[in-house]
């Protein structure tokens, strides 16, 4: 499969704007040859919007800007990850990520689980215990948010539902630039599955996001890194190398999950 990254400077609080410009983006994507598109978190609203605006420009996981990306979608025949404020039926707002493939269906909606300081934590309500993994293309997917993919357990918990493939829309920023660079690579070195991180670069209000987005194969290495510009970036995923890097480094078969269930007692 071959799959393709948007790494851009965030458009805050323009929702129809990052609605036309993710339509661009998927036009050159399918143009590569591309059968998915990963684009940074919260990519409809911007990230560093305040408590108020998120909870404003907040839409339930089928509402119209969701509506709008699946149009995108079938018009492209490119399967669309993206990030947006989600609004719940409980009334709550998340931090939320869908994968919508290229018929048009919502495959799924993930909710960030582990969220960043204050920031994330005066938007957002934490994710509850629901990490999908879904086909696509006959690859097994699973999707975290940013801080997520730097507790080990995540990316772990989705490899041993089987995902093959995991789709990281982040929104790092400096002084994390270590994340990108080494945490990244040593997540899909250690689940031996290809890893997608895709955020922003450019700033937001106080915030300098760090770039450095990527795709990651199952040995660690980089098949595509950008650096601290707007840029698309696009590789080439062979399944055989995750099921060849599982059977030689076989960290999933040789792990002892009764020694990791929590603290002993006497």
């Amino acid at each position: 499969m071959r799959i393709a990254l948007y790494q851009g400077s965030p458009q805050p609080l323009d929702v129809p704007g990052n609605l036309e410009r993710l339509n661009h983006q998927a036009q050159l994507a399918a143009a590569r040859g591309a059968e998915l598109l990963v684009c940074p978190e919260m990519f409809l609203t911007g990230y560093n919007i305040g408590t108020e605006s998120a909870a404003h420009l907040a839409e339930a996981e089928d509402g119209p800007s969701a509506l709008r990306v699946v149009e995108i979608a079938q018009a492209n025949r490119i399967a669309i990850v993206y990030g947006y404020p989600e609004l719940a039926d409980d009334g709550r707002i998340y931090n939320s990520v869908q994968l919508i493939n290229a018929h048009g269906s919502s495959l799924a909606n993930y909710r960030k689980t582990h969220l960043f300081g204050g920031l994330d934590r005066a938007m957002f309500s934490p994710g509850d215990n629901h990490f999908p993994v879904v086909e696509l293309n006959g690859w097994k997917v699973g999707m975290l948010i940013c801080y997520d993919i730097e507790f080990p357990e995540n990316s772990r918990r989705l490899a041993q539902a089987g995902a093959e493939l995991i789709l990281v829309p982040t929104a790092n920023m400096e002084p994390y630039d270590f994340i990108c660079q080494v945490t990244v690579r040593c997540r899909a070195f250690e689940n031996q599955c290809y890893l997608v991180y895709a955020n922003y670069c450019g700033e937001e209000d106080d915030i300098q996001y760090c770039g450095h987005s990527s795709i990651v194969g199952p040995d660690g290495s980089i098949l595509a890194m950008a650096g601290r510009d707007e840029v698309m970036l696009s590789a080439d995923l062979d399944l055989q190398r995750v099921h060849d890097g599982r059977e030689h480094t076989p960290y999933l078969q040789d792990l002892r999950s009764e020694l990791h269930g929590g603290p002993r007692t006497e």
